[in-house]
């Protein structure tokens, strides 16, 4: 049986990322296409322990507002270097990320509301996964 353990360091808010690319014109389907089009991205970003890729889908602005657990931190450089401090690092690992159960809803050209799992997987088979919620909206 594989253990699982929370490691506690991962955040959904990664939907937050889908922000920056939702055209404002977009159709309700191209607003869904375009949110899942970034967490994949991010999910094989990630995947391939490339953590600059995968914060190509964030906000890029020092009013980020990032939260894993408890912790929140500001900005998207500071949320930058929090992965690179939490995930590359000596003793660190980015484990293997995986989406799932997503659905996104568009609730306006500009906006969409998404729901679905995380799940990240470390070397040694120990698993973090959690549920979340984020409503999305460009940013002008």
């Amino acid at each position: 049986m594989r253990k699982r353990k929370s490691i506690g360091v991962f955040s959904f808010v990664v939907m937050a990322a889908a922000l920056v690319t939702i055209q404002t014109n977009a159709a309700p389907d191209d607003t869904k296409s375009a949110v899942t089009h970034v967490l994949l991205m991010q999910q094989d970003a990630w995947n391939r322990h490339d953590i600059d890729a995968f914060m190509t889908g964030y906000w890029n602005s020092p009013n980020l507002t990032f939260f894993s657990g408890a912790k929140q931190t500001s900005g998207w450089q500071a949320t930058l270097d929090r992965y690179r401090s939490t995930y590359t690092s000596p003793g660190h690992e980015m484990g293997t990320l995986e989406f799932s159960e997503l659905s996104v809803e568009a609730l306006a050209p500009d906006a969409a509301f998404v729901r679905g799992a995380w799940h990240l997987t470390m070397a040694a088979g120990l698993t973090s996964w959690n549920r979340a919620i984020a409503g999305l909206r460009t940013v002008s």
